[in-house]
């Protein structure tokens, strides 16, 4: 068989969705199916509407077993605030009835893939499976296609549902064209069940929504060295450690203002952020004082090994996130027995259970994320308990062997002859 997986960023780039497809499509290639990879030139999310963001310069690899096709990225002509200005005028014209199909020209105005109609006629594919609703401008064209050439569409859309009550994230994962290409899907797999009741709630059948989630390999995260990192960094008390995208909606932000606040009550504690750097968050950074600074380890693209020292070493992990649909670093900290803390939005509360593999806060509720990363630095036997509890989940039932049976199964659904 040939797969077809619609990715906007790929490897080498380090997001949640380039990593959950390459586990998905190197053990397609591994059976012996071909899988190819139609994704951007892309290697920052920011370069979808800022020129000046890093880029891939290979067009074409193969990379374990998989080829990947990186397609050349267009922009309107104006500055980057015209992306977001463009998405917000969208979401505001889908509360009118009737415009699914202009906000279908609308998605592909800017960022365009000119060479994407093209790539997708190339070759003859079984199956397409696509991702991030949000970055339509490739799902709707290549859900046109394989509607046109009768191919099995499944996509897997990573919907941000933010805080309880508060739409202004879901708006721009839920408007008319996007909630009626899921509908028209063969199947949509979801990160958590809170997603999946999401899209029910809004008209995508529940008959082809399939909860499963992303996973981990235990024995590729583990085996860093917390004293070598300690060392490094020179850090000579706990450690709270932060990984992920740095962006105030991710955490980051938040993490730093909590940590903060614990400084100002006396806390020792150092606070190590990795991950890439939004302009937002630089602005924030370099606005802080020299005394602030002192007290964090700033690590920006840091590569896997020193990711893994830092979960080896720290005492609490805290990504208080309300732009999570899962949150794969979770898991990661769980494999080395670290309690981590969260934030009660998208779908978080269906990955930690509060109390009992980790702690929730409010999103940007600054008490109390800094209480509960407080709790867990003060109480150690809490602190281990809670870990060890998490570290159990992931080997119980988030490991990628458990979630690829589970993606392999809806690919079954739609293509018996595929096994």
């Amino acid at each position: 068989m040939h797969f077809l997986h619609v990715v906007q960023l790929y490897h080498p780039v380090a997001s949640g969705a380039a990593r959950y497809f390459a586990e998905v499509g190197e053990r397609l290639a591994a059976e012996g199916h071909r899988v190819t990879v139609l994704a951007t030139e892309a290697h920052d999310l920011e370069f979808f509407w800022d020129a000046r963001k890093r880029r891939v310069a290979s067009p074409e690899e193969t990379h374990n077993g998989v080829r990947i096709v990186r397609l050349p990225v267009r922009r309107m002509p104006g500055p980057p605030i015209a992306y977001p200005i463009l998405r917000r005028l969208m979401a505001e014209i889908s509360r009118v009835p009737g415009t699914a199909p202009l906000l279908r020209r609308m998605a592909t105005l800017t960022p365009r893939l000119p060479d994407l109609p093209q790539a997708l006629a190339a070759e003859r594919f079984d199956l397409i499976h696509a991702t991030n609703i949000t970055l339509d401008f490739a799902v709707v064209p290549a859900f046109a296609f394989a509607r046109r050439r009768r191919i099995p569409f499944i996509c897997t859309p990573f919907v941000h549902l933010g805080p309880p009550g508060d739409d202004s994230l879901l708006r721009y994962y839920s408007m008319r064209h996007q909630v009626g290409l899921l509908a028209r899907s063969d199947r949509v797999i979801t990160m958590t069940r809170l997603e999946a009741d999401a899209l029910a709630a809004r008209g995508v059948p529940r008959a082809i929504l399939r909860p499963i989630g992303v996973g981990v390999t235990p024995a590729e995260v583990l085996g860093g060295d917390g004293a070598r990192f300690r060392a490094e960094q020179q850090i000579h008390g706990q450690l709270v450690l932060y990984v992920g995208a740095l962006a105030y909606d991710k955490g980051a932000i938040p993490a730093i203002q909590a940590m903060q606040r614990l400084w100002g009550a006396g806390s020792d504690a150092t606070l190590a952020l990795i991950g890439a750097p939004l302009e937002q968050f630089t602005r924030f950074y370099g606005a802080l004082p020299a005394e602030t600074k002192a007290r964090i380890r700033l690590l920006p693209y840091a590569p896997e090994p020193v990711k893994r020292d830092a979960l080896a070493a720290a005492d609490v992990f805290a990504m208080p996130s309300r732009t999570d649909s899962f949150g794969i670093a979770y898991l990661e900290a769980w494999c080395y027995g670290v309690p981590v803390v969260g934030a009660r939005a998208g779908g978080v509360p269906d990955v930690i259970a509060d109390g009992y593999d980790g702690l929730l806060a409010p999103f940007a509720d600054i008490p109390a994320t800094a209480a509960a990363i407080e709790r867990l630095l003060r109480d150690r036997e809490l602190a281990t308990r809670l870990g060890a509890a998490g570290r159990a989940k992931v080997l119980r039932d988030f490991t990628w062997d458990r979630i690829y049976a589970q993606v392999r199964a809806v690919y079954h659904e739609l293509l018996p002859q595929s096994q």
